[in-house]
């Protein structure tokens, strides 16, 4: 009785939904029942139904041990409505299944659900400014100057550059970023960002790309307070006052009597109530409904926790502001009281966490068609946000990093040389003009050559520099450059002139030899015996 795993990618719940009535359809156990003195074979009860899926959808990694079993029934009413199962008289499509002893039985065929297909739309190119754009309205010839200084010592760091065959460099001046372009940066990296995370090819089928704001995005990065908690501009679109009240009470329970409200035996139920009550008529989730698929996708890799938290932060990124701030305040609520030891019961049938996840899931993630396994997928997406809010709801660094570095780079004016696998860039601008070939050709042949002898001088009157130091400078800069060497040492004569061959000392006779040097020379006598 094993679910596989469903990973991230579109129609995940589509995927799951039809993965689970085919499991079900093929391992419920049936067996013969009688009813009003009637046998009807190949059937089971509502409550050996229930308690088979539940017990399947909790071994089950998609969707985790925190089902209930009143979700289960949900999710049979579901099937009854869309006619995977049916009564033993054949009625279906009414969602009156009850936890009893009332007797189903599947049809010839439970029809599985056919993923949606959306209308294809053209993806929208982001055109940014390029290094071949020239700034509008600004020629070349008028571009700010500041000239570059070279000493030789650092054109003799580059010596390993052919001079003779300098590549043509052209500056590009970066136009101004408007806010619009700004905006569109952010939202089309924060969007290849989630498409990486999530290892898809694409994000066209789980969320619709022209739905997704990039003000939002903006607002949700900078806009936040030393909590980082969203701050709204628009205060209409603020919690009621009343009901930021009733969610400070219950999280720094039992410190609700410095609020001075009234105490009485229930009173945390009734607090309760009225929080759930104003969540429970929200118009739309708080993750709205089109980012449904997205955050259903997100599920797939709960194994990997790391990635998934980083996933959700992205996707929480594209939230309103309202509707992030509001998620910020009921998750840090919801998370106090299920750590708070001293907060009274707030239901007797169901403990606090379960409460807790029964209670908000759906008004924090569901589907806008009502027919997918919304309430599971709610509960499972709602139990992983209890346990790491603090680190879903930060802003991602790497992200925002990123962004923050491609708008600097994008607003500095650049050198760009062909082929060069990195620009260099300057602070300012330099001149730049047009000139002919002509005199394009005459400064390449002889425009790089004066600093190069002003080089050679440099090395070869040089005192602190020994003949052998010099010798190998020298070796190495006929290498380099033997058209400018040439030109100052035409012959080896003069080559020779630089290092004068200095008049070797002649032999001293050896005067220690003769005893006696001016007189004739004496046969001494023999050692031998």
């Amino acid at each position: 009785m094993e679910h596989r795993i469903v990973g991230p990618g579109p129609y995940r719940a589509t995927k799951l939904w039809n993965e689970t009535v085919e499991l079900f359809r093929a391992r419920m156990p049936l067996r013969k029942h009688r009813c009003r003195f009637k046998s009807y074979e190949r059937c089971f009860t509502a409550a050996e139904a229930v308690d088979w899926l539940h017990e399947l959808l909790r071994c089950s990694q998609n969707f985790g041990p925190e089902v209930t079993r009143k979700q289960t029934v949900q999710l049979l009413k579901k099937f009854l409505k869309n006619h995977v199962i049916e009564d033993i008289k054949g009625k279906w499509g009414q969602e009156d299944f009850e936890d009893n002893r009332h007797l189903y039985r599947f049809p010839p065929s439970s029809p599985l659900k056919p993923y949606p297909k959306k209308p294809t739309c053209q993806k929208d190119v982001i055109k940014f400014p390029e290094w071949n754009d020239p700034p509008p309205s600004t020629s070349q010839e008028n571009i700010p100057v500041r000239p570059v200084v070279m000493n030789s010592e650092m054109w003799f760091k580059r010596h390993s550059i052919a001079i003779g065959e300098v590549p043509a460099c052209r500056l590009v001046y970066r136009r101004q970023l408007t806010e619009a372009n700004v905006e569109e940066i952010w939202k089309s990296m924060t969007l290849a960002y989630l498409q990486k995370v999530l290892g898809l090819d694409s994000l066209e089928e789980v969320l619709d790309i022209k739905l997704v704001n990039s003000k939002f995005i903006i607002h949700n990065v900078y806009s936040v307070s030393k909590q980082g908690v969203v701050i709204l501009d628009d205060k209409s679109k603020e919690l009621p006052h009343w009901v930021l009240s009733a969610m400070k009470c219950l999280a720094n329970w039992p410190n609700c009597s410095d609020l001075k409200q009234p105490m009485y035996l229930g009173f945390e139920k009734d607090v309760f109530k009225t929080i759930a009550d104003y969540y429970g008529h929200l118009k739309e989730p708080l993750l709205t409904f089109h980012l449904f698929d997205a955050f259903v996708s997100v599920l797939g890799l709960l194994q990997k926790e790391k990635m998934a938290i980083e996933a959700f932060q992205v996707c929480c990124l594209l939230l309103p502001p309202e509707n992030r701030r509001k998620l910020q305040l009921l998750m840090r609520m919801m998370a106090r009281i299920c750590l708070n030891k001293e907060m009274p019961p707030l239901c007797d049938g169901f403990g606090t966490r379960t409460l807790m996840v029964q209670t908000f899931s759906r008004c924090i993630l569901c589907s806008k068609d009502e027919v997918d396994l919304d309430e599971l997928l709610a509960a499972r997406l709602v139990t992983f946000l209890m346990d790491n809010y603090q680190e879903i709801l930060k802003v991602p660094l790497a992200l925002q990093t990123s962004i923050e570095d491609r708008v600097a780079h994008l607003r500095r004016v650049q050198i760009k040389y062909p082929g060069a696998d990195m620009d260099i860039t300057l602070s300012a601008p330099s001149f730049c003009r047009q000139i002919s070939p002509e005199e394009f050709e005459y400064q390449r042949a002889y425009g790089s050559q004066e600093p190069l002898a002003a080089l050679l001088e440099e090395v070869i009157t040089d005192a602190k520099l020994s003949s052998k130091e010099k010798k190998k400078k020298l070796k190495q800069f006929q290498k380099s450059y033997p058209a400018v060497y040439q030109e100052r040492f035409p012959t080896p004569e003069s080559e020779a002139l630089l290092f004068p061959e200095k008049p070797k000392p002649k032999p001293q006779l050896l005067m220690w030899a003769l005893k006696n040097p001016f007189q004739p020379f004496q046969r001494t006598r023999s050692f031998r015996m």
